[in-house]
């Protein structure tokens, strides 16, 4: 489906995706307000940035594992999105995909993901819990940046990076483990982060901030 195919169509409630579809485009449904319901085949394998965005009744989003690549702002303020089930063939999820979805509660992230780009998460501020897979080694700026709501934060012995102002301004996050395989913690990375009382640093850790 090539971009912009059915940006701001705000009547659009129903899509239901043939099953020889592999991509879809930059802002194919992009501003489609009324949309509540996608199904997804098989056969995808991409959604290009800006797929979704601004689908502000998009209650849920159950992906094929036949995805490879979310792309940037994918799903940004789809503010009504409570639930998403990420395939395990996803590698790659790009900067902002999920930002501002201000009603999504939890997050299982599978087993196949490497890396999740800048911002990814970024003011999911009813974002209560988040599952870390042991296949993660990169996690970007500001990705769980304003996620309001979060408690608790044990990351993976796979995670090499962990991006400036991470889980900056998570006013409600308590407690965090970092693993053995983390070597530097980057700026701001828990900056305003108000009601922590327990940090556990690991003794691979050779730099804080700058």
């Amino acid at each position: 489906i090539g971009r912009w195919t059915f940006l701001r169509c705000s009547s659009l409630t129903s899509v239901v995706l043939p099953d020889n579809l592999t991509q879809i485009g930059k802002q194919a449904f992009g501003g489609c307000t009324s949309l509540t319901s996608v199904v997804f085949l098989d056969s995808l394998t991409k959604l290009d940035e800006s797929a979704f965005q601004d689908c502000t009744s998009l209650t849920s989003v159950v992906l094929p594992d036949s995805v490879t690549e979310i792309g940037k702002w994918a799903f940004i303020r789809c503010s009504s999105l409570t639930s998403v089930v990420l395939p395990g063939s996803l590698t790659q999820l790009g900067d902002g995909a999920f930002q501002e979805c201000t009603s999504l509660t939890s997050l299982v992230l599978p087993d196949s993901l490497t890396q999740i780009g800048k911002g990814a998460f970024v003011d999911c501020t009813s974002l209560t819990s988040v599952v870390f897979p042991e296949s993660l080694t990169q996690m970007g700026d500001d990705v769980f940046a304003c996620c309001t709501s979060l408690t608790s934060v044990v990351l993976p012995d796979s995670l090499t990076q962990l991006g400036d102002g991470a889980f900056q301004e998570c006013t409600s996050l308590t407690s965090v483990v970092l693993p053995d395989s983390l070597t530097q913690l980057s700026e701001a990375a828990f900056q305003d982060c108000t009601s922590l009382t327990s940090v556990v640093l690991p003794d691979s850790l050779t730099k804080i901030g700058e």
